[in-house]
């Protein structure tokens, strides 16, 4: 079957290369990356980038379910796989059958593993999640009287301590005084952990903004995910991140011209009547829609490229097709490419400026990309 018949993902696995250098810089000297890897790798695909990952020397992963670390593992990746999310105990085994480390999301999380763990007479390998403000997993910095205990619980072994930065993509003095409290805290309770004896834990808590924004934080691993893609969440944060790293984007999303109409002038194209034509309209179908990961948001206001011409998506986006106003290009045939993010001769449609149209992320428009369109490796490192 054709890869390129009807919408497709390319993969520039030499970009991905040149980035993860970038941020091989930003992290310093002594620490390490841990890409995340999780929800298909940002939609690139978690085994193909995986698998270049660990030609660049990269040793540790970080996914975000149980499922995302057994893909990894049967797919042949090895080193280190930590599960930054929960999972039930009743799938505990398989974390030893796959050699997988589990957050500690709070004291009864490690409770449970602990009862795995010594039913299976093996310690399970963990990481404690550490609460420095986002409120989300793990014990409060402050709750020593939480955290210590879990270095004395016998069905686990702890490898790890980390936490996440909530606002670290942040530029306003409260945002940026936020962070540098979170870091505060992070690096009081690894402190306290050491001085009641406890040792042997690698520790993290930058990911993508984080490394960026507050480089060299000395810690043992950095979480980097879309940076590592080559892309920022929004457009004005390339300008705004205190790193100057030359990322490059790893990933283009295109899909076919089906084929080339007229629309006159009064005439409505698409889903409920929400595009009517100004005057007579030259009109592409373009065979991908949402199900592929086209957001249906950008219905009347986002963009593609033709023939190295923006031209503006009409009508509502369907579940397959969407529609696109081509009156100003010149000879567009069936069979034609449509980039939604990419480059088209001169001129680039980047991730975080498709997710601005549509009032969102580029992590979400990323990671929601469908598993209909085919990904295709076409530079190797």
């Amino acid at each position: 079957m054709n890869q390129k018949g009807r919408a497709w993902i390319e993969l520039d696995l030499h970009n991905l290369h040149h980035n993860v250098e970038e941020l091989r810089k930003a992290a310093g000297a002594g620490c390490e990356l841990m890409p995340a890897v999780k929800a298909n790798a940002y939609g690139h695909g978690a085994v193909p980038v995986s698998r270049a990952l660990a030609g660049d020397g990269i040793t540790s992963f970080c996914v975000a379910s149980l499922g995302e670390g057994i893909e990894l593992r049967e797919a042949g990746i090895r080193g280190m796989i930590l599960i930054l999310g929960y999972t039930s105990p009743a799938d505990f085994p398989e974390l030893l059958n796959y050699n997988l480390t589990q957050t500690v999301v709070d004291a009864a999380c490690a409770d449970d593993l602990d009862r795995c763990g010594r039913k299976l007479g093996q310690r399970i390998p963990v990481h404690v999640g550490i609460d420095t403000g986002m409120h989300r997993l793990g014990e409060r910095s402050s709750d020593l009287e939480r955290i210590l205990p879990l270095w004395e619980v016998d069905g686990i072994r702890i490898d790890g301590v980390f936490s996440h930065l909530c606002v670290s993509d942040g530029i306003t003095e409260r945002e940026r005084a936020f962070t540098m409290e979170q870091i505060r805290k992070f690096r009081e309770v690894v402190e306290k952990i050491h001085s009641a004896g406890k040792s042997g834990f690698k520790t993290h808590l930058q990911g993508s903004y984080g490394l960026l924004n507050y480089p060299g934080a000395g810690f043992d691993f950095a979480r980097p995910g879309i940076a590592l893609y080559g892309a920022y969440s929004l457009p004005e944060d390339e300008k705004n991140t205190v790193f100057p790293a030359d990322l490059r984007p790893v990933l283009s999303l295109k899909a076919r011209v089906e084929t080339v109409k007229m629309l006159r002038a009064g005439e409505s194209a698409g889903y409920g009547l929400t595009y009517t034509a100004p005057s007579d309209r030259k009109i592409a179908v373009v065979s991908a829609g949402y199900a592929d990961g086209v957001p249906r948001n950008l219905s009347n206001c986002g963009h593609a490229l033709v023939k190295g011409q923006k031209v503006p998506i009409v009508g509502r986006i369907c579940m397959d097709q969407f529609t696109l106003d081509v009156t100003e290009v010149r000879n567009v045939f069936p069979g034609d490419e449509a980039v939604l993010i990419g480059r088209s001769g001169s001129r680039e449609i980047s991730a975080a400026e498709m997710a601005q149209a549509a009032g969102t992320i580029s992590n979400e428009i990323l990671s929601r990309l469908g598993s209909r369109p085919e990904r295709i490796v076409f530079t190797q490192i």
